[in-house]
């Protein structure tokens, strides 16, 4: 049997509407577009297949248009989809979002009983020695998600598998014991942390950046990759410490960016690649994503990432 690993995710699939008028606060009447095949495992998973990975995504949608629209992008992109449920009668997940000039996000999401928290995930998985499995930690607030994620979070780390974890430590996740403690189970069993800079305010509060970072490799991280948004990333690994600087772009949507740069980064390191130079190409493809409306639309080929590297 081959010893590829395979990333694999288990999480919400939706399809998400972006505001074109900053400041309307989703509670005022403005044009929208969409929709956008979106949810951050997927997002995560199919630059993850663009980036040459094998690749299989857990999660459901409806029979309905914005599930086949999600499925056709995953598809087109190389993402095995057999581990979707099709749930007939529910209809697939849905989001809104609208931006403020500061940059501030408000969003509504459409999740809890509807198909993308009605799926079935394997009891057992056969190959689980070579999954990488990927944690979007946004997912755990969701107890359906919750429940199927831990299951194959403790698969995969008993069978010697890898874990790569992005804590997406929202304010409401980290307000619910629950997921905020399925959370913190996460971290302690991953072998790539990939937090971002607000992630570290909520989970180590008052505690400066060094010293979270001590924290964190202090567990099982081998990696960390710290995404710091325009200002670029720092990667962390083996005792060295790489501060990479951020690209000079337009930024038109960032909503996904964070997963782009994950999908590139865990994918070159399951292929091989060397860890600064998967972080350069994860911090190309994390500019190039905010660049384009839509949170999948900003992901990226090899191809791209390296001609903007190279310009």
């Amino acid at each position: 049997m081959t010893d590829t690993p395979i990333v694999t995710t288990a999480g919400e699939i939706l399809v998400e509407f972006v505001s074109h008028k900053k400041n309307c606060g989703l509670s005022k009447v403005a044009p929208y577009s969409g929709p956008y095949p979106s949810g951050a495992p997927a997002i995560f998973l199919d630059q993850a297949a663009r980036m040459g990975a094998q690749t299989r995504m857990f999660g459901g949608v409806g029979d309905d248009g914005f599930g086949r629209s999600v499925l056709n992008r995953l598809q087109a992109d190389g993402v095995d989809t057999t581990g979707v449920t099709i749930t007939s009668g529910l209809s697939t997940g849905a989001a809104f979002v609208s931006y403020y000039d500061d940059g501030r996000r408000d969003f509504i999401f459409h999740l809890t009983n509807t198909a993308a928290d009605h799926f079935a995930t394997p009891d057992r998985l056969p190959d689980a020695r070579r999954t990488w499995l990927h944690v979007s930690a946004a997912s755990l607030g969701n107890a359906a998600l919750r429940d199927a994620i831990m299951a194959m979070v403790a698969q995969v780390d008993v069978a010697g598998g890898r874990i790569t974890c992005d804590p997406n430590a929202r304010s409401e996740l980290m307000r619910d014991p629950v997921a905020s403690e399925a959370l913190r189970n996460v971290m302690t069993r991953a072998h790539v942390l990939l937090p971002s800079t607000s992630d570290l305010d909520f989970l180590f509060p008052g505690v400066p950046e060094a010293e979270a970072v001590d924290r964190m490799l202090a567990a099982k991280a081998e990696i960390i990759a710290l995404k710091r948004g325009d200002e670029g990333a720092t990667v962390i690994h083996g005792g060295l410490r790489h501060d990479l600087p951020g690209h000079k772009v337009e930024e038109v949507d960032p909503t996904g960016a964070g997963d782009c740069f994950c999908g590139t980064f865990v994918a070159l390191l399951a292929q091989g690649v060397a860890v600064l130079q998967a972080a350069t190409r994860a911090n190309a493809a994390g500019a190039i994503a905010v660049t384009r409306h839509g949170p999948m639309e900003g992901n990226s080929t090899p191809d791209e990432i390296n001609e903007f590297l190279n310009r």
